[in-house]
């Protein structure tokens, strides 16, 4: 049983992850807690509670019978449903806990609908729509998008997909032998390189105008324009990573089963679907995890005017951190 908070000696930080980030297997167990898509059946009553829990821990208040574990379930709840800047709740589709439940619908409807013209269009225009509805919502940080960056983002991203998807489907339709199997990769290789359109376009402010970067204590030292080139690469593999399983090892099972005596056509979509889900619950997560939230960076690879600004300072730091994303 976890113990009562009035009877410890040390009470617990709730401004940091309850565990260790430095490492890959606590980074890991965080994300599983936040992007928990359980978090989506909880009532507006129980989220208020744990907001309520929240602000009153952090003002040094506090229920004496509340436990350990049920501060840190108040933490989860709050991180999941409200926004670290503004503290309003999100648009519920908007939240990190509704990643599996919306992508797996998507991204199955990818899989099983992906050689009809009007069907790729729809699914990835649906798909890029989530994705701005996920970026308007989490919008935050020093440099915020603006609506008519979040736009263009978009446009371009939509764009992006559509034209990589229809372009190899042209050409697999071209290819007299090609193998079946190929087709069913083009979702996964339209989507990845609307990643790769839609981050750095999304966080573009940031290579003109730098990210702030930190020493060990929290304490800003200036903006760097070089850390976002370490960042947005890192958040554009973690965001293709998530989508890897279930679109390169979904259809390879997929075909699979299509071979069973008791498969049906009629058993394509929810069959993709739920090994979309099955897939995302862990990939999600786990992806989320593969880089620190906060990543360091050795002062001598940052510009040289913030070099010089921090080797100027009384024990100048060897490395600095900054918040790369998600």
């Amino acid at each position: 049983m976890s113990e009562l908070l009035s009877k410890l000696e040390k009470l617990p930080d709730i401004s940091r992850p309850r565990w260790n980030q430095n490492e890959f297997q606590g980074r890991m167990y965080h994300f599983f807690t936040t992007a928990n898509w359980l978090n989506l059946f909880v009532s507006n009553s129980e989220l208020e509670k744990a907001r309520q829990t929240v602000i009153d821990y952090k003002q040094g208040k506090f229920d004496p019978k509340l436990t350990v574990d049920e501060l840190w379930k108040a933490k989860s709840l709050y991180d999941s449903a409200f926004h670290p800047d503004t503290g309003e709740k999100m648009f519920i589709l908007g939240r990190m806990s509704a990643q599996v439940p919306c992508n797996m619908l998507i991204t199955g409807g990818m899989l099983t609908f992906y050689q009809k013209f009007h069907h790729v269009v729809f699914f990835h225009w649906i798909n890029q729509s989530f994705n701005a509805i996920v970026n308007y919502t989490n919008r935050s940080g020093t440099h915020k998008s603006d609506d008519q960056t979040l736009i263009l983002s978009y446009c371009a991203a939509t764009t992006g997909a559509l034209s990589c998807a229809l372009s190899f489907n042209y050409l697999l339709k071209k290819w007299k032998n090609a193998p079946p199997i190929l087709a069913r990769f083009v979702p996964f290789a339209a989507i990845a390189f609307a990643n790769a359109i839609n981050i750095p376009m999304m966080r573009n402010k940031e290579f003109t105008k730098g990210i702030p970067v930190e020493d060990k204590n929290g304490h800003t030292l200036g903006f760097s324009t070089e850390a976002p080139k370490y960042a947005i690469p890192q958040v554009v593999l973690s965001r293709v990573g998530m989508g890897t399983p279930n679109m390169i090892l979904g259809p390879i099972l997929f075909e699979y089963l299509t071979r069973a005596k008791w498969y049906t056509p009629r058993m394509a979509a929810p069959l993709q679907i739920l090994i979309c889900g099955f897939m995302l619950s862990f990939s999600t997560p786990i992806c989320c995890a593969l880089f620190p939230q906060k990543s360091s960076i050795n002062v001598d690879k940052l510009e040289l005017s913030l070099q010089e600004q921090i080797n100027k300072l009384p024990n100048p730091p060897k490395k600095v951190y900054y918040n790369k994303g998600l």
